[in-house]
């Protein structure tokens, strides 16, 4: 019997982007019976589907292809075949929007909810997403 996981850092970058590894990732391990039973209720929702939208393809389509075995690279590539590629303006938009989520913006409260369940409110230094998924995943304390 497996362990339950968490998805891997949304830091590392598959063709420049910041989270996409971690959405191909959570997929992987969803399908296999790995993956930690919070993240489920948002697989393809949330930042994944924020990324979805940014690159213009159906979070559907795009699992299908990480569930046939693409690496994260070809996934990428399919992406960009589906619809555009990005160039590196809109990376950098991309990835600063993303680190930045939760920061004096709509996410706010959702990232105060967030730490008030972890029992994290106290925690001034966990001001994006971003932080507190690393903190409530054990990668920083």
């Amino acid at each position: 019997m497996s362990t339950k996981q968490i998805p891997s850092d949304p830091l590392i970058l598959v063709g420049g982007l910041i989270y996409f590894g971690r959405m191909t990732d959570k997929i992987r391990k969803h399908a296999r019976g790995e993956l930690r039973e919070d993240f489920h209720a948002n697989l393809g929702k949330g930042m994944d589907g924020r990324l979805c939208n940014f690159l213009h393809v159906d979070y559907e389509a795009l699992k299908a292809q990480v569930l046939a075995g693409a690496t994260d690279e070809q996934v990428l590539e399919w992406c960009y075949a589906q619809s555009r590629r990005l160039n590196a303006d809109e990376i950098l938009i991309w990835n600063d929007f993303i680190a930045k989520r939760g920061w004096n913006d709509g996410a706010a409260p959702i990232l105060e909810k967030f730490k008030a369940e972890a029992g994290l409110s106290a925690r001034a230094d966990i001001r994006t997403l971003m932080e507190f998924w690393a903190v409530d995943e054990g990668r920083k304390t």
